[in-house]
């Protein structure tokens, strides 16, 4: 056994990923504060050809070095677009027949391990600020929560952490289609 070389990864180009079949998931970024996580969730939505990112309120937007960091180019691959108000966003994917889950601890929240693909296929998940989580006015607007199951004494897992969990999730559900 040995490691891959970066040319072994047969890993497409910008303008290739550009055209590829997406996987009909965008990503909503609810007032992220931290440039490296919002990195780390473009590099999550390039692993998996998810269609695009909507970035909200007070998170920040390419081109930035420090998002740049973790990124590591995604920010060329991954479509994304900025709202200033986060229920904008969930506004126009509802309008584009698009399932909006929150991915918050609340009243009625499903299990991620439970959680069923709805028909349409078309899925949104708001990802809330590191400290308050999504906003209660973005949860109301929400079709439901999404909870990740958690065993120990927290009760919390970093954005990055979280995005990467749920995106996996969702795309082995979608893929098994």
């Amino acid at each position: 056994m040995r490691k891959l070389k970066l040319s072994e990864l047969n890993r497409i180009s910008v303008e290739d990923f550009k055209h590829a079949p997406k996987t009909p998931v965008v990503i909503v970024l609810d007032n992220i504060r931290s440039m490296h996580n919002i990195g780390s969730v473009f590099r999550t939505a390039d692993a998996f050809r998810i269609e695009a990112i909507y970035l909200c309120g007070i998170t920040s937007t390419p081109p930035n070095k420090e998002i740049h960091k973790t990124a590591l180019g995604a920010t060329d691959s991954v479509d994304w677009k900025y709202f200033e108000k986060t229920e904008d966003a969930v506004g126009l994917l509802k309008s584009e027949n698009y399932t909006v889950y929150a991915i918050e601890q609340a009243e009625g929240s499903v299990s991620l391990d439970n959680l069923t693909i709805p028909v349409t296929g078309k899925i949104a998940i708001v990802f809330g600020n590191e400290i308050n989580g999504v906003g209660e006015e973005v949860i109301k607007c929400a079709d439901g929560c999404i909870e990740i199951p958690q065993y120990g004494t927290k009760h919390s897992l970093n954005i990055s952490v979280s995005a990467g969990i749920v995106v996996w999730e969702i795309f082995q559900k979608l893929h098994q289609r």
